[in-house]
């Protein structure tokens, strides 16, 4: 069966033009709707359940709200959610809120002004405590966070068994004093500090408060954090971050501090990038699906556009840890899943 991207190939047009001509959606020239109407024809084309599925007064564009475009967490995930548009004959109107609570409440109103047909969202934890309050005319899909009392599909990570899994691998390499930098903005940090605190008690260490450190997920707040916990009177003798950008920071910090990794620190974190590797020595991380992340989501959001009365899903994937260098003397490159 033809698809939408064909029809808008043959006709010399845009996906966007194909389905407003289906639609019957004003503005489109006549010899522009001709040509469409001939390409489907040809091509046998019949519109999907999504195009069908769409009220009257909805567009044919979904909404991606994502806390930090820098990030190749979410650069990943806005390609997925991209990828899965274009194939439905949907557009993408992409969001970049910096993890502000203000730029999130005019994003959220952009997207009813437009009438989206659905929404992507990772909000920040003061955001998504209020989302339960709000009406929308939308289904919504969060990404990498979920909302409190608010029901809605979700695409996640097991934020607290992956911190777990990162910190007991620095236990077990012998660095018992691990300090941690996590995003204060989300509630992803706070899952993350739970799993490195139950990795903690398990071996039968304390959780050391001056050890611990929340901050934006920037790499100038992460090279600061880490900074700061590398002039502690007893410094620690690993790092764990819980992002990229973080990591990237603290990553700076003992380079500029003339520290030897691993033999004078240890250095984890989450979020496989292309410098993660190429370093010396490659750091050890636990990887995220994030296309995977982004393509579940995308998929979710369009079985709810198409069915609307069906319940909720929240799906839990799992990180890959890629133990390297950095946190373990022997180790060049080994990967354990």
């Amino acid at each position: 069966m033809a698809s939408i991207k064909e029809v808008a190939e043959v006709a010399g047009v845009s996906t966007a033009t194909v389905s407003r001509v289906l639609s019957n959606g004003q503005h489109v020239r006549p010899e522009v709707r001709q040509r469409v109407m001939e390409a489907v024809e040809k091509l046998g084309y019949r519109p999907n359940l999504v195009a069908r599925s769409l009220r009257s007064q909805q567009s044919n564009t979904i909404g991606l709200i994502v806390s930090d475009i820098r990030n190749p967490f979410f650069t990943s995930i806005s390609r997925a959610v991209e990828d899965i548009a274009y194939a439905q004959g949907l557009t993408v109107l992409l969001c970049n809120t910096d993890e502000d609570v203000n730029k999130e409440a005019i994003y959220l109103q952009l997207m009813r002004d437009t009438n989206v047909a659905g929404i992507i969202f990772s909000p920040t934890r003061q955001t998504a405590a209020s989302l339960s309050q709000q009406r929308f005319d939308f289904p919504i899909v969060m990404v990498d966070r979920t909302a409190p009392d608010f029901a809605a599909d979700a695409v996640l990570l097991d934020n607290v068994e992956a911190a777990y899994r990162l910190t007991t691998h620095l236990l077990n390499n012998g660095f018992g004093r691990i300090g941690a930098i996590f995003g204060e903005t989300s509630l992803t940090g706070l899952e993350r500090r739970q799993g490195y605190e139950q990795a903690l008690r398990q071996h039968n260490l304390p959780v050391v408060p001056e050890y611990i450190r929340h901050t934006q997920p920037r790499v100038e707040s992460g090279k600061a954090a880490a900074t700061a916990l590398l002039r502690l009177p007893q410094p620690p003798d690993a790092l764990l971050t819980s992002n990229s950008l973080t990591l990237e920071g603290a990553l700076q910090a003992i380079r500029e501090s003339n520290l030897s990794m691993p033999a004078d620190i240890a250095l984890a974190g989450f979020d496989e990038t292309s410098w993660t590797v190429l370093v010396q020595p490659p750091i050890t991380i636990i990887s995220q699906p994030t296309y995977e992340i982004g393509k579940t989501a995308a998929e979710l959001l369009i079985q709810r556009i198409i069915d609307p009365s069906r319940s909720s899903r929240q799906v839990m994937l799992r990180g890959q840890l890629h133990v390297r260098g950095s946190s373990t003397p022997s180790v060049i490159k080994e990967e354990v899943s």
